[in-house]
């Protein structure tokens, strides 16, 4: 099965397991603006604050999931029609992880499902570098998806190569890093020691593509059930 096969399993199983069938609207799903998003950072080079892609969140009995896309709006249903849609586009994929994402963490099997916000960001980057550090010494990076605090952070300790989707940041010199387009991503993940992938790429069914058999991160709320469910090693130590 591909990811979203299993994600989508995974929620069939929540709603048997819970019960969860006939319960009239079980979630509702909205797109954040910016401010509710990530607050009022210092810095405003975040995709954020951009707009290109938004942050969507899902609400089931109280507790809030979120997903980062890049094409976004609002759902209102039972879950059995978040199991049902035909996952054709990023909408409906972060509809589902949204979804999902607030199911474990309303039941407890997952947490970090809503995004950092105002200061937090740059304290998150710093706490990475002490990851990297710890975890794997010295490696040589290749970064998927341009986050600004992490690379700045990253660039001053590892020798790192990043891709991105935004055609503003392809092609640019970031902290002393060249941002590569897509094309680009294949070359460096066989370069590098460890690949760190944002959770956003799992919206627009590139993150699967990207495992390899090398150590790997992903990063972010959108991979807070899901990393759970696919046994992902996974990094945001700041996220609510």
């Amino acid at each position: 099965m591909d990811y979203f096969d299993i994600l989508r399993s995974e929620l069939l199983k929540l709603i048997q397991k819970y019960d969860l069938h006939d319960a009239p609207v079980q979630v509702k799903v909205k797109t954040l603006t910016p401010e509710e998003a990530i607050g009022n950072p210092e810095h405003d080079d975040y995709p954020l604050v951009k707009g290109r892609e938004r942050m969507m969140e899902a609400e089931f009995q109280g507790a809030k999931g979120q997903a980062f896309t890049d094409r976004f709006g609002d759902f209102d249903g039972t879950l059995s029609m978040v199991a049902e849609l035909p996952l054709e586009n990023s909408f409906q994929n972060a509809v589902l992880i949204a979804t999902l994402n607030a199911v474990m963490r309303r039941f407890g099997l997952c947490e970090q499902t809503i995004h950092c916000r105002d200061d937090e960001p740059p304290r998150c980057a710093e706490e990475l570098v002490k990851f990297m550090e710890s975890q794997y010494g010295n490696p040589k990076i290749a970064m998927v998806g341009l986050q600004p605090r992490m690379l700045e952070q990253l660039a001053k300790s590892f020798e790192i190569r990043v891709t991105d989707l935004d055609e503003e940041n392809i092609g640019t010199e970031k902290f002393g890093v060249h941002i590569g387009g897509p094309e680009e991503t294949n070359a460096n993940l066989r370069w590098c020691d460890l690949a760190f992938l944002t959770g956003s790429a799992l919206c627009n069914a590139t993150l699967e593509d990207m495992i390899q058999d090398k150590p790997t991160v992903v990063f972010g709320v959108t991979v807070a059930g899901p990393a759970e469910v696919l046994n992902l090693n996974r990094f945001c130590p700041i996220g609510h």
